[in-house]
């Protein structure tokens, strides 16, 4: 058992225990319970409670929301255009966000998904200096849609 001002008290019998805490005004909570003997602490259980509410918020509040930018490609998009949205991209992982590049085949396109994986190999190659591959090309629903998932380079 720990006392209020964080000191141990040593092994106590629960009712003891109940009677300290009461004695003092306080409540007796259990720590650790899966430990041996468990522990358990005095304190005043609403400012505890509050303690730990404040602290998952200011946590929650430092935390920067995942948002994943998407850009979509086809099968038979163009060089040039396949350069644009890659410089999309790499500003997207500059700005620390996720990015999920697609290719969405369609009609006789479905035939031949290897046009699709090339233009995702070539799309990972080129932002491999800018971010990590967090998913590798992957189908998504009825195969009609394959993708990638990249992070900015200090994340994972």
């Amino acid at each position: 058992m720990i006392d209020e001002n964080g000191e141990q008290i040593g092994i106590t019998p629960t009712p003891i225990a109940l009677d300290m805490a009461r004695e003092r005004g306080l409540d007796l909570v259990e720590i650790a319970p899966n430990s041996q003997p468990p522990v358990a602490k005095i304190l005043d259980f609403g400012k505890f409670r509050y303690e730990q509410n404040r602290r998952r918020a200011e946590n929650k509040r430092r935390q920067k929301a995942g948002t994943v930018k998407e850009v979509r490609f086809g099968p038979r998009t163009g060089d040039h255009d396949i350069q644009f949205k890659i410089k999309r991209l790499e500003k997207f992982l500059r700005e620390g966000n996720k990015v999920k590049a697609w290719v969405r085949m369609r009609g006789r396109e479905l035939a031949h998904p290897e046009v699709a994986l090339r233009v995702l190999e070539r799309v990972k190659t080129s932002l491999e200096p800018h971010g990590v591959i967090e998913r590798d090309v992957t189908r998504e629903q009825d195969g009609r849609v394959l993708s990638i998932i990249m992070a900015p380079q200090g994340k994972n």
